[in-house]
C-alpha cells in the first residue's frame, strides 16, 4: 500500500518546533558527574527529523525561533549547511536562550538526558510568525509534541496545522513526549489528542500514545486506532522498541516492521531517525511496509553512533543494512 501526497509542491517536508543544542558525553560508561567533555550537535526532534530528511534527499524547510546568540547562529548555519531552507527561522529579540540537552552515556541500556528548557527561544514562536504562503508550498507539515507544551509556541503550531489542512498539506504528528516540558499528564493529553485528531499520520512509541490517551498503564493498539480512526488520521505508527513497529491504515491493513540488531551505543536519537527515514520512504512513493524497514534501519544506525543529527544516515547506508539483514534471514 502506498500513501498519497500532493506532488506539485516546492518542499517535500516543512517541520515546525524546536531546534536546540545537544551536548553529548564524549566519555562513555560513566555518570555525568564524572564526565568532563561533551561534543556539540544540533538537536531537538523536529530539527533532527528535518536534518535526517534533507540528508536523505528530501527538500526540507523549517519554522522555528532561534536565540540571538552563538548557539542560535550555529543551529542556523548547520541546518542551512545540510540543505534545509531556514528562511522561516525567526531570531528572538527578547533575550530568550537556546535550549540545551546534556547527555549521559553510562551504558548502552542506561542513558539519560539533562535538559535546560527554562524560557527557551523555541517556545516563544508566535502565531504571527507562521506564514501561510510558506506552508502551502509543502507536501508535508511535521509537528512535534514538545512545541505544544507552552504558549505562544502552542498557538503557533495550532495555526500551522489549520493552514496545512486548508491548503491540502498532510499533517504528520510525531508525539515526541518529554514529561518535564509539561505541567501535568492531563494537560498533555488535552493538547496531544487535539492535534492527533487533526493529523493525517501519527507516529510515536506505545508509551507516547499512552500519554496521549492519559493512561497510567500500557494501552492497547486496537483501542488507540479505534479512537484515532474516528478522526482525521488514516495512518498510525506505533513503535514497540526491540519488538519492532506496527503501522495501521484506516483501510484496515496492518503492517509490521522488525527492529534491526545493532551494537547500541546510546538510546537517544532513535525516534527522530526513524521518523525521517519512514517519511522519506513514504514521500518517495515506497509502500508502507518498506517505509517501516527504512525507519527501523535508520534508527538502528543512529543508536550505534555518538550523535543524533550528525549521524543521520544516507539512503545507501539504510538500504545496505536492509539488504544485509534480508540476505541473513534468507540464508
Amino acid at each position: 500500500m502506498n500513501y498519497k501526497f500532493n506532488e506539485n509542491r516546492e518542499f517535500d517536508i516543512i517541520a515546525i518546533g524546536r531546534a536546540c543544542i545537544d551536548l553529548n558525553a564524549v566519555e562513555y560508561n560513566r555518570p555525568m558527574e564524572e564526565t568532563m567533555t561533551f561534543s556539540k550537535y544540533v538537536g531537538g526532534s523536529p530539527a533532527n527529523i528535518a536534518i535526517g530528511s534533507s540528508k536523505l534527499g528530501l527538500k526540507a524547510g523549517f519554522i522555528g525561533k532561534l536565540a540571538d546568540d552563538q548557539h542560535g547562529r550555529f543551529i542556523e548555519q548547520y541546518m542551512s549547511g545540510v540543505g534545509i531552507d531556514t528562511s522561516n527561522m525567526v531570531v528572538d529579540k527578547e533575550g530568550h536562550k537556546t535550549g540545551l540537552a546534556f547527555t549521559e552515556i553510562k551504558s548502552p541500556e542506561e542513558c539519560s538526558i539533562l535538559m535546560y528548557r527554562q524560557d527557551v527561544a523555541d517556545l516563544y514562536l508566535d502565531q504571527s510568525e507562521v506564514n501561510e504562503e510558506y506552508i502551502k508550498k509543502s507536501k508535508v507539515l511535521l509537528v512535534s509534541g514538545t512545541a505544544l507544551s507552552k504558549s505562544p509556541s502552542r498557538e503557533a503550531v495550532l495555526k500551522s496545522i489549520s493552514l496545512a489542512k486548508k491548503n491540502d498539506v498532510k499533517v504528520i504528528f510525531e508525539l515526541d513526549y518529554r514529561p518535564y516540558s509539561w505541567n501535568n499528564a492531563e494537560e498533555t493529553a488535552v493538547y496531544y489528542s487535539l492535534v492527533a485528531e487533526q493529523s493525517d499520520v501519527v507516529i510515536g512509541t506505545r508509551e507516547e500514545f499512552d500519554a496521549l490517551e492519559n493512561r497510567t498503564t500500557e494501552g492497547n493498539n486496537e483501542d488507540t486506532i479505534n479512537y484515532l480512526f474516528k478522526h482525521s488520521p488514516d495512518l498510525v505508527v506505533i513503535k514497540h522498541g526491540v519488538e519492532g513497529s506496527y503501522a495501521y491504515a484506516k483501510s484496515g491493513e496492518v503492517f509490521r516492521g522488525l527492529a534491526y540488531k545493532t551494537k547500541v551505543l546510546k538510546t537517544f536519537g532513535a525516534g527522530d531517525s526513524y521518523a525521517s527515514a519512514f517519511l522519506f520512504a513514504l514521500i518517495s512513493g515506497k509502500d508502507i511496509e518498506t517505509a517501516l524497514k527504512y525507519g527501523s534501519a535508520s534508527a538502528s544506525i543512529v543508536v550505534s553512533k555518538h550523535s543524533s543529527s550528525d549521524a543521520m544516515p544516507s539512503v545507501e547506508e539504510i538500504e545496505g543494512l536492509i539488504e544485509k539483514n534480508e540476505t541473513i534471514s534468507v540464508g
